[in-house]
């Protein structure tokens, strides 16, 4: 069997980088017994110039994209039934009506990201990721906010002192600018990017049996087939 070791570059912002985790997730399912996979994942700041308190989501993306309100409410309609299909609900999880949705500076999140990886290792780290996704869509919480990221890595069984002092350590912060930077150098300017054993690269949440095709294929040449 094959040793893959895939990287995936995405911001817990994204929701296509949500939808193609829970896709890659079914891919992995899918090629059990073909590879043995294990997962990191990257930094990628979509928007690393957002001020601490955010930005309304339906006016970043009519800004950005040049969409009208009634276009941007059909994406959105169309965006939660394609994340629905894929296993990620993004539906509002709380009580009452929905606050609206934001747009949040993501460093601190992927300066814990990095922290659990190093520290709890790949399971820890996914399992951060996917609570990480659901607090933004679901949740509608702020994960710009320190405390809120120690509150999520809590939940996720992970030390709540280490992740507050992982939060407020400048060597962390550092770091992950350093990831970023070899990503762009590398070429990632878009998410989700999957790069796997660092040379074979899959853009874009692309379907379950299309990822796992592809990884299969990876792990045939890998093994010299």
């Amino acid at each position: 069997m094959s040793a893959l070791e895939v990287d995936i570059w995405s911001d817990v912002m994204c929701p296509w980088c949500a939808i193609g985790l829970a896709r890659y997730a079914r891919a992995i399912e899918l090629v059990a017994g073909d590879a043995e996979v294990s997962t990191r994942f990257l930094p990628f700041e979509l928007n690393p110039d957002l001020p601490a308190e955010g930005r309304d989501h339906g006016e970043h993306l009519g800004e950005v994209l040049g969409r009208s309100p009634s276009e941007l409410a059909a994406m959105q309609a169309q965006l939660l039934e394609t994340a629905c299909a894929a296993g990620f609900a993004m539906d509002w999880t709380g009580e009452g009506t929905a606050p609206p949705l934001r747009v949040w500076n993501t460093h601190a999140a992927h300066c814990l990201l990095r922290w659990a990886l190093e520290q709890a290792g790949p399971e820890a780290q996914l399992r951060l990721k996917q609570a990480l996704f659901a607090a933004h869509f679901s949740a509608r919480r702020n994960i710009a906010d320190p405390a809120v990221l120690a509150d999520i890595a809590e939940a996720c069984g992970l030390d709540r002192a280490g992740a507050e002092a992982a939060l407020a350590d400048p060597d962390i912060s550092a770091a992950v600018q350093r990831d970023e930077q070899m990503g762009r150098q590398s070429g990632i300017t878009a998410v989700p990017t999957f790069v796997i054993n660092r040379q074979y690269v899959v853009q874009g949440a692309q379907e379950p049996e299309q990822l796992a095709r592809a990884l299969r294929h990876i792990a045939s040449m890998e093994a010299g087939a």
